[in-house]
């Protein structure tokens, strides 16, 4: 199964990633691994995350990363990473489900 970034989910990436190095450029390194290798495990093991609250259904799941969501869809044939969301973000449940 294959694992596909969005446009948007990338974007936020590079944010979370810029707002952790400024405070400590190891420590975002170091999360960034951490969430980049999670993510990519996601191509074995789709049901890994825990089904998104706001959304409530068993295809869209997330990943947490204290203090980032990583927030994903899958079907059958591949995982799409929608959303890196930070916990305490609000997010409309349209939004996750629409991704």
């Amino acid at each position: 199964m294959r694992v596909i970034w969005t446009e948007l989910a990338f974007a936020q990436l590079d944010e979370a990633m810029a707002f952790i190095a400024v405070d400590s450029p190891q420590t975002a390194a170091r999360w960034l691994d951490a969430i980049l290798e999670a993510a990519g495990q996601l191509s074995e093991f789709p049901d890994s995350g825990r089904i998104v609250p706001e959304a409530a259904r068993e295809d869209i799941r997330e990943l947490i990363f204290s203090p980032y969501r990583l927030v994903y869809k899958r079907d059958s044939t591949a995982v799409y990473v929608t959303m890196v969301l930070h916990e305490r973000q609000h997010v409309e449940p349209e939004d996750v489900v629409g991704g």
